[in-house]
């Protein structure tokens, strides 16, 4: 199911639509500030695990996720004053965190490690949908059998219609990936450069 919604004033009950589909255990694919995301509720352990095989990914990797806003960040993850001030500074915006997971993170996208990767995209879509379903939505890239960033939600849907419940279409977007930075104990690493500038951390 081809869903359009508007990019820049997203419609309620489009929005709640796709939030149901969320509630209900289904997968979607939406629009970030990057890429479009294949996602489910964070805590539907078995869209998890179907999006584990529909990925090809071993469960050894871990999924990050999109919360709504900062205040959301600090109940599922341990955030120091100096991670607050950095994220305050940068988000939304097209950065992963990687931060300590709190005990409400689930133990599936969290192998062997403690740590977990969120976002809070700077696209009107994607915050709608994650206020309205009330909690975090897996986030992980969606990419064609070459390992390509797929950018056109058409094509998206053609390739996707027969193992996800929605794609959302937001426009076709300018590929690039976030750029993931660890917060950890309040030491920099920047482990990806993508979109989102990190010269403020070099």
């Amino acid at each position: 199911m081809l869903v359009t919604i508007n990019s820049q004033n997203p419609q309620g009950r489009l929005i709640k639509k796709a939030a149901d589909v969320l509630r209900s255990g289904g997968i979607i694919i939406y629009p970030t500030d990057t890429v479009y995301g294949l996602g489910c509720d964070l805590f539907n352990k078995k869209g998890i695990e179907k999006i584990y095989r529909i990925k090809k990914r071993s469960e050894k990797q871990p999924f990050s996720f999109v919360c709504a806003d900062l205040k959301d960040v600090s109940r599922y993850a341990r955030v120091s004053d100096y991670a607050y001030k950095t994220m305050k500074r940068l988000l939304p915006g097209p950065y992963t965190f990687i931060l300590e997971a709190s005990r409400l993170v689930p133990k599936i996208i969290l192998p062997k490690r403690l740590t977990t990767g969120i976002r809070v995209p700077d696209n009107h879509i994607c915050l709608a949908l994650v206020g309205e379903l009330g909690q975090p939505i897996i986030s992980t890239s969606v990419k064609n059998e070459a390992g390509e960033i797929m950018t056109d939600p058409v094509e998206i849907e053609k390739q996707f219609r027969h193992c996800v419940d929605m794609v959302i279409d937001g426009g076709i977007l300018a590929a690039g990936q976030s750029s993931v930075v660890s917060l950890l104990d309040d030491q920099v690493d920047i482990i990806r450069v993508g979109k989102g500038d990190v010269s403020a951390f070099i």
